[in-house]
């Protein structure tokens, strides 16, 4: 089974994450076939990057995202535009909706201190 999930990505204390798809047995930062995505919980807010064409593909072949992704992906409303794709709704516009929020959600980052 393919799932869509978080790779740990970064320093000791500082982590950030790729969204990778990856087959369910492969370990946390093992192997994986494909990045779609980029989390960095850092920022205020956190930092989103989605290929959501990609995301669209692999959902549409059967990858089931994890809890914390697909929590990620109805905070971006990644999963109510597949919701829709589903339905029937040409991919074009789907994703030049996804470019528009991502630019307004991702505008004003600041990293914290932690």
């Amino acid at each position: 089974m393919v799932r869509i999930r978080l790779r740990r990505v970064g320093l000791r204390n500082q982590p950030s994450y790729r969204i990778v798809v990856q087959d369910k047995e492969s370990p946390r930062d093992g192997r994986f076939i494909e990045i779609i995505g980029f989390y960095n919980p850092r920022t205020e807010p956190a930092t989103i990057t989605l290929d959501e064409a990609k995301v669209y593909d692999w959902m549409s072949k059967g990858a089931q995202p994890t809890d914390s992704v697909a929590a990620l992906l109805k905070s971006t409303g990644t999963l109510d535009r597949f919701a829709r794709f589903k339905k029937g709704e040409a991919l074009e516009t789907l994703v030049a909706e996804a470019k528009a929020a991502e630019s307004k959600r991702n505008s004003t980052s600041k990293t914290r201190k932690d």
